[in-house]
Order: structure tokens, then C-alpha cells, then sequence
């Protein structure tokens, strides 16, 4: 029996997505200028791709496919202007590993905690993947805003093609 994703795991792929429009036409360059108090774009992708890894892949599947990503881009470590194209690759990597364990969820396990070792997660495997899906949102607000400030003309007004996400029971 094949088994279709769930609703929610259709809301994180299109959050990506919206994330990755949010970067058409940002240069290396511009990806590693920080608008203060901001970090740079590059690190907001490397950071996304550090929750994606720690949930997804670390937790969930027990892989740990970036080893110092998290001290390079994690929360609260020090400021970093990590390479555009570096951060792009991680979060490709990520990403496509994550893929393999959203794509066997259900409403069954998303209300189950992960173990890793003797620990238990803190929030079930649906609250992790809302706060993914939201903290996505957060950092496609902020990079439009450095963007703005970097002087990008002609960015995104508004959420695009929202019928690849459109709810579904």
C-alpha cells in the first residue's frame, strides 16, 4: 500500500518553496552581507537546512549527514557569512534525506515522539513539524526585509502558487 504524504508535509514543501523563490536573483555576493542586527541570507539558508537536519534527519533517522552545521548556523552560536553556494547544498542534501522520513508520515505517527538513544523528543513529530513549517515562514519574512534594505528591486508580494499546497483532508 503506497502511502501519500500528509497534508502538513504538502505545507513544509511549499513553505521551501516559497523560501527558494525568496532567493531567485540574491548574488553570492549580496548572500553574505548582513543588514544589521540581521544575519546574512546565506546563513538563514544553512540555518533552515540545521532544523531540517536535527529533526529530520539527526532525530528522526538517526544520520548525521552535516557535521558542524550547527555551530557554523545554529541558534544562538556566533554570527557566520557561510558561502551561498555551501548553504544551498546543505540545505539540498538535508533536505532530500528529510524527504525520505515526512514522506512516511501519518496523522497516527505525527502525535508519536521520536527516541534517540535513551531520550525522548521534547514535542511530538506534529508539533516539530508546525514549528518547522513556521519557522520557515519567520525567515522568508526576514530575508525579504534584508533584501529590501539591500535594495532588490521587484521581490515577491505576496505567498505564490498556493494550489501545490492547497488543504487537503
Amino acid at each position: 500500500m503506497e502511502i501519500t504524504p500528509h497534508p502538513l508535509v504538502y505545507q513544509l514543501r511549499f513553505a521551501r518553496s516559497e523560501f527558494m523563490r525568496c532567493l531567485e536573483g540574491v548574488s553570492p555576493e549580496d548572500a553574505v552581507k548582513r543588514v544589521m542586527p540581521m544575519n546574512c541570507i546565506s546563513w538563514t539558508v544553512g540555518h533552515l537546512a540545521s532544523q531540517e537536519h536535527y529533526l529530520w534527519v539527526m532525530w528522526a533517522q538517526g544520520q548525521n549527514l552535516a557535521p558542524g552545521l550547527v555551530d557554523l548556523v545554529g541558534y544562538g552560536k556566533p554570527a557566520s557569512t557561510p558561502p551561498l553556494a555551501d548553504m544551498l547544498d546543505a540545505w539540498q542534501l538535508i533536505t532530500g534525506a528529510a524527504d525520505r522520513y515526512l514522506e512516511t508520515l501519518t496523522s497516527e505517527i505525527l502525535i508519536t515522539y521520536l527516541k534517540r538513544g535513551d531520550r525522548t523528543a521534547s514535542e511530538n513529530v506534529g508539533t516539530w513539524l508546525q514549528r518547522n513549517i513556521y519557522h520557515y515562514w519567520f525567515h522568508i519574512g526576514e530575508m525579504h526585509a534584508a533584501r529590501e534594505m539591500l535594495g532588490h528591486q521587484n521581490l515577491p508580494e505576496f505567498v505564490g502558487d498556493f494550489g501545490k499546497a492547497a488543504y487537503s483532508a
